[in-house]
């Protein structure tokens, strides 16, 4: 796909990765529309774009607000016209025991992760079918093959968003819309708590930087990849977890058991 003036509208964009990947995209010449609840700091990554002569603009919206997220679609076409790519790559993490677990922030992370994605593709997806052209990146993870212990929601919760893009992609095929669901591994932001990073270092969990993974997510978009997984050996585990998931439960048995010793910490 040519990135060149293409509307590009990235949800969570003042995180660590969704900036991250603004800031190469407006490096081709797309036009980015930045979706975030902070204005300051959606603002600072516009500002980043401009310093640069790349093309942002800034909407803000709390996307955990129904009335917020049902009328986002029409404020973007008011204010933007046609979306030519959507990223989905807002999203909530929790780092506990599931019986410790919060039940508003189990709420909190299945809708920011799985259900907002869903519904604001939902608004902005007639339009790309009728236009014949369009895509939808959802970014994913690593725990949305492999469910982790101790991060039951957020597995859970990127389940969910690769099963949506698949069926999505079955759906639209021959639309001229595209579905790509891209999935790192863990990535160095502030998304991840101090405990996090303590039990990553004790685990050997594999830790990337933003600017990798975002180039990463760039490229497959320019590729039209439609499933991408970031990293090895996390690529190849995703493979035999599902082909052999009870080989895998032996195999993280001890990895569970530190786990929850630092979730604890949470």
């Amino acid at each position: 796909m040519k990135l060149e003036n293409k509307k590009i509208m990235i949800t969570g964009a003042t995180g660590g990765l969704g900036s991250e990947i603004a800031i190469k995209l407006a490096s081709y010449g797309s036009e980015l529309i930045l979706v975030g609840r902070n204005e300051s700091e959606l603002n600072s990554v516009a500002e980043q774009i401009h310093l640069h002569d790349g093309k942002a603009r800034i909407i803000i919206a709390d996307l955990l607000d129904s009335k917020v997220l049902n009328t986002l679609g029409q404020k973007v076409f008011n204010e933007v016209g046609h979306i030519d790519v959507l990223i989905n790559a807002a999203g909530l993490m929790s780092f506990r025991s599931f019986v410790e677990e919060d039940a508003e922030m189990a709420e909190r992370i299945m809708r920011l992760n799985s259900i907002v994605p869903m519904l604001l593709t939902r608004q902005l997806l007639p339009a790309m079918i009728k236009r014949g052209s369009g895509k939808i990146v959802n970014v994913g993870s690593t725990f949305g093959s492999i469910a982790f212990a101790c991060f039951a929601s957020y597995s859970a919760s990127k389940f969910a968003l690769r099963g949506f893009s698949e069926a999505l992609r079955r759906e639209v095929k021959g639309t001229g819309v595209s579905v790509n669901y891209i999935a790192p591994r863990a990535i160095k932001t502030p998304f991840n708590t101090e405990a996090v990073y303590k039990m990553a270092k004790v685990v050997g969990m594999n830790i990337d930087e933003p600017q990798w993974v975002a180039e990463q997510i760039v490229k497959s978009i320019k590729k039209d990849a439609k499933d991408v997984y970031l990293g090895f050996p996390e690529k190849l585990f995703v493979r035999i977890n599902s082909i052999l998931p009870r080989l895998v439960d032996k195999a993280l048995a001890k990895q569970n058991n530190q786990m929850a010793e630092f979730a604890k910490q949470e």
